[in-house]
């Protein structure tokens, strides 16, 4: 019988940063289904298909071969064929995968993935409704969030880390924007499952968070 953790959440709130650790510190499979997402987010920026063309998105989504293979237990996420990890993190694909990702045809394709994962293996997985919709059985779940503030100024460190250059005040008004959408989507909003665990990361560190988790798990 595998055992799953649900981490649900808004953008930047450290999901994917904290998954990864605790999927470390288990020995268990970390599914970043964001990565997907934003895998079929890059697919349609490639070809110029625009967020509001469902008819093209439609078509075009069966044409995206999107899978996964683990190295050291890391996570690699192939489109057609191509490593595309390096690709998939820039503002332009976060704001295209967050539009493209309300589709059904979209989100049908990628979830019968993330179920088959987490039915095979024991997996930390992380998105906006693995507790709600994906993973609703999940033996952990946990809705991580954070301020808007906190979250931008994640945001904008990491990409001027990068090299990249960045305005943090759109990075902040793009994050609410993007609360807003996920919220307020029709198929499968963003929301905190009933028995899910608030956990604010706000004021806490990765380690103070993950070690939280951990206690929990336990």
């Amino acid at each position: 019988m595998s055992y799953n953790i649900a981490i649900d959440g808004p953008a930047g709130a450290g999901k994917s940063t904290v998954a990864r650790r605790i999927a470390k510190e288990k020995h268990f499979i970390y599914v970043d289904t964001g990565a997907m997402y934003r895998a079929m987010g890059l697919y349609f920026l490639r070809n110029g298909i625009r967020a509001e063309d469902t008819q093209r998105i439609n078509e075009q989504c069966k044409e995206a071969d999107i899978t996964i293979s683990y190295a050291d237990g890391e996570q690699v996420v192939f489109l057609n064929g191509e490593n595309v990890n390096g690709l998939i993190r820039t503002e332009e694909v976060s704001n295209m995968t967050s539009a493209c990702s309300v589709n059904p045809k979209v989100r049908e394709k990628l979830v019968e993935l993330q179920k088959r994962l987490a039915k095979d293996a024991d997996v930390v997985m992380d998105g906006r409704d693995i507790g709600t919709c994906v993973l609703p059985d999940a033996d952990l779940k946990i809705y991580l969030t954070a301020g808007s503030g906190v979250r931008a100024k994640r945001r904008y460190e990491e990409l001027s880390a990068k090299g990249e250059e960045c305005d943090l005040a759109q990075i902040e008004k793009d994050i609410i924007e993007r609360d807003k959408r996920d919220m307020e989507r029709e198929i499968s909003p963003l929301r905190r499952a009933e028995d899910a665990v608030l956990v604010d990361s706000s004021g806490l560190s990765v380690d103070e968070v993950v070690e939280k988790i951990l206690l929990l798990c336990r």
